[in-house]
């Protein structure tokens, strides 16, 4: 990062180092599972054992999908630019390619906003359709 100065020797123009911000992975990845969750039809993955999504989960005390928690999320810096993976689970009836269409734009828009880094690439894989009587399905 660099800011023009105004110094005795060289006049204006001249530029100095003001130093460096790392954001760490984390932290972006913190940043998109929230924004993806600030979309009204979009929630949490259903959860997976050994890469696998365990639909109907809930019987078994293990946490299903839900609309009012955050989405999973994997964030792949490599200078300024990056790219995220989410995993969300969509409410029915809701349109699939529109939820996910909104949750790219809202993300990549919320990422670049809150980090000044350039959101390349947005992958969502849906993981679960969420009924309207599922518990945690959120009224708007």
């Amino acid at each position: 990062m660099t800011a023009v100065t105004d110094t005795a020797a060289g006049g204006l123009g001249q530029r100095a180092e003001l130093g460096k911000l790392h954001i760490h992975d984390r932290v972006v990845e913190k940043i998109a599972a929230r924004a993806a969750q600030e979309i009204a039809d979009a929630g949490s993955a259903s959860p997976r054992v050994l890469g696998r999504a365990l639909p109907g989960a809930g019987r078994f005390g293990i946490r299903r999908a839900d609309l009012d928690a955050a989405a999973s999320a994997s964030a792949y810096k490599e200078d300024s630019v990056t790219r995220i993976e989410l995993s969300i689970s969509v409410r029915w009836p809701a349109s699939i390619p529109d939820v996910t269409a909104q949750v790219r734009d809202h993300v990549r828009t919320r990422v670049s906003d809150l980090t000044g880094l350039q959101v390349h690439e947005v992958g969502i894989t849906v993981t679960d359709l969420v009924t309207g009587g599922a518990a945690g399905s959120r009224v708007h």
